[in-house]
């Protein structure tokens, strides 16, 4: 018992180990997630409804999107972006790790007669012949990846827009990481039965890693017949760093806001967005 309670308070070294297949791809929680992303009223794994229609209101007009225009949503979940997109005549794609997602998102787009691709894949993977005029990544997921993958995504969406196309997402700020405080608690059915149809205790460690700026939410599941472990790695900017990185890899950050619906940016939030342009 003492050598597994080590364990689980163990901290890692800052994104060493990558469990996204644990939350998206697992059959049990990745249903979990889109009952999250269904819910209308809440911001936990899509923002809320009220939300996403200012947003995507603004997108259209913030990039003069019509029937010509080619958008392709990092992350889509169930849809909520990329259905409303498609409304505007735009030709949409949506990638997504969960398949609970992607199969709720077609069967809308069928429903609703929408001409949408959904690709069932990690986008860490996604290559594609086609050329996008705007890259969406939503919800912050561009602070879930470690750095390299980060650079591997902005060359990607570096190599999939078209000339002077751009990149819209949001990240977590500095203000967000001071706001987080560590921690280490355990309860039972830890998340209201989240992680497993099973009876379970949930372990969560909440490190803070001050040189870098990352937040780990360790999650141990320990059940009758087992435990897993998965690590939900969240990096916040200051605007300065996230600009180096879009620099690095080719593009320029032209605008910064408060969140993906066009809200002034003020500093004074948890999270910001950008729109970054390829560079010639």
């Amino acid at each position: 018992m003492y050598a597994q309670l080590q364990e689980i308070n163990k901290r890692p070294k800052p994104f060493e180990f990558y469990t996204a297949e644990a939350l998206w791809a697992d059959p049990y929680t990745s249903e979990q997630m889109l009952a999250y992303h269904l819910n209308t009223e809440i911001d936990v794994a899509s923002r809320n409804s009220a939300f996403i229609d200012r947003s995507v209101e603004w997108i259209i007009s913030a990039f003069s999107i019509t029937d010509q225009s080619s958008i392709c949503d990092f992350g889509c979940g169930p849809g909520l972006y990329t259905s409303a997109l498609a409304k505007s005549g735009a030709d949409v794609t949506g990638i997504d790790f969960s398949k609970h997602s992607i199969d709720y998102a077609r069967n809308v787009a069928q429903k609703e007669a929408l001409d949408i691709k959904y690709v069932h894949q990690n986008y860490l993977e996604y290559e594609s012949d086609k050329s996008y005029d705007l890259i969406t990544m939503i919800m912050c997921d561009f602070s879930a990846l470690s750095p390299v993958q980060r650079k591997q995504l902005l060359q990607k969406f570096h190599k999939l827009l078209n000339d002077k196309g751009a990149v819209l997402l949001d990240v977590y700020s500095l203000r967000g990481y001071d706001s987080r405080e560590e921690n280490a608690m355990y309860e039972h059915l830890q998340l209201n039965g989240f992680w497993s149809p099973n009876d379970y205790y949930g372990f969560v460690n909440t490190f803070k890693y001050d040189d870098e700026k990352v937040v780990l939410d360790k999650y141990t599941i320990v059940e009758e017949q087992g435990s897993k472990v998965v690590y939900n790695w969240l990096q916040y900017f200051s605007v300065e760093a996230l600009k180096e990185e879009f620099e690095r890899c080719g593009f320029t950050i032209k605008a910064l806001y408060d969140d993906v619906s066009g809200t002034e940016y003020s500093d004074k939030h948890t999270e910001f967005a950008v729109i970054a342009v390829k560079n010639s």
